[in-house]
């Protein structure tokens, strides 16, 4: 499903990227630089700015046609290919090093852990990673949550540890490892409409809906002085294929 093509670059420019350091984190867990890397659902590459600094061939599978170009440019050595994880085929004896960066929740919850315990090498190394949106203030965070459910009841958001329990749940993987960061990022009016207007969840919302959640937060943002304070919590998880 293509969701983000048509804010291919504001989702560029607005979407926080990751923390340099997880690089580190993710060579010494695999024990050194990989061979290769594949990167599932690459976007415009926020993730991909990580697995480069790990010195090794990154390819990029990202199916819908206007982030892949977004993503070309903005990382002219990796290999693009417009695939969906499901239908990408990996190559004979695996990839040693495979990662997904806030696009694990897209892949089909029945196959996604079977088929990347499929697509690795035996001892390769799975890196799922994403953030979490919070807010700085708790008040900011009650107020902003009450305004969203006033105009869709039935909004979710998913607990922290989702993707590690979900990996850790199929059972076809060991060695799990789980590094948090998180850092605080002021947001104005703006800037924070357009990362919402980013978000899958106010994507997929119909048009009059998403105007009212507009409306909801430009107001509301605009009462806490214009600026609200997003506390984003990013989690690394790594995995390793049983040799």
């Amino acid at each position: 499903m293509d969701v983000f093509g048509e804010v291919a670059d504001s989702y560029d420019d607005v979407r926080p990227g990751y923390p340099p350091e997880l690089a580190d984190a993710i060579h010494a867990y695999h024990g050194g630089r990989p061979e290769t890397v594949v990167e599932i659902g690459a976007g415009t590459g926020k993730g991909t700015a990580v697995l480069l600094r790990l010195g090794a061939p990154v390819t990029c599978l990202e199916p819908d046609p206007r982030m892949a170009a977004v993503l070309a440019d903005r990382h002219p050595g990796v290999t693009v290919v417009g695939e969906t994880f499901e239908r990408w085929r990996p190559p004979a004896g695996g990839v040693p090093l495979l990662a997904a960066a806030l696009s694990w929740h897209w892949l089909d919850p029945a196959t996604r852990n079977r088929r990347a315990h499929d697509a690795l090498t035996p001892g390769g190394t799975l890196a799922v990673l994403g953030h979490c949106y919070d807010y700085a203030d708790p008040d900011h965070a009650r107020a902003i949550d009450a305004a969203l459910r006033a105009i869709d009841p039935t909004a979710t958001q998913r607990p922290l540890d989702w993707f590690r329990d979900d990996i850790a749940g199929s059972g076809l993987f060991a060695d799990l490892k789980t590094h948090r960061t998180h850092r605080d990022l002021p947001l104005s009016t703006e800037r924070y409409l357009r990362l919402v207007r980013t978000f899958g969840p106010y994507r997929l919302r119909p048009p009059e809906q998403r105007a009212r959640g507009d409306a909801a937060l430009r107001s509301l943002v605009d009462g806490l002085g214009g600026t609200v304070v997003l506390r984003l919590r990013t989690t690394l998880v790594l995995a390793r294929r049983p040799r």
